[in-house]
């Protein structure tokens, strides 16, 4: 069992960055692929980057591509996603997963989630 709990998010102006963490507990938590994904209000939830086990591994979205990175903390079950030249259109529920060992783009394919948290970008 993998417990995730998102942090970071806030209201921030276009151009902005912010930097999310998730805290994952559990013993087994550095064994696992960590993805973010996002969600709008009356959207689907959207997958934003992953970041495989050992952090050998990353992909992204092509809408965050070149803005956005993901890196990993194994010695503080940690993950990270920090935000760049933030835009409008990035805001959104952000939502850390889990999934076993490699990474997916796909939401269903995650085992666990947190409980997200907001990002509003003002322009």
């Amino acid at each position: 069992q993998v417990r995730l709990v998102e942090s970071g998010g806030g209201l921030v102006q276009a151009g902005g960055s912010l930097r999310l963490s998730c805290a994952a507990s559990g013993r087994t938590a550095s064994n696992y692929a960590m993805g973010w994904f996002r969600q709008a209000p009356g959207e689907e939830r959207e997958f934003v980057a992953a970041i495989s086990w050992n952090g050998g591994g990353t992909n992204y979205a092509e809408s965050v591509k070149g803005r956005f990175t993901i890196s990993r903390d194994n010695a503080e079950k940690m993950v990270y996603l920090q935000m760049n030249s933030l835009k409008a259109e990035d805001s959104g529920v952000y939502y850390c997963a889990a999934r076993g060992w490699y990474t997916s783009q796909r939401a269903e394919e995650y085992d666990y989630w947190g409980q997200g948290t907001q990002v509003t970008v003002s322009s």
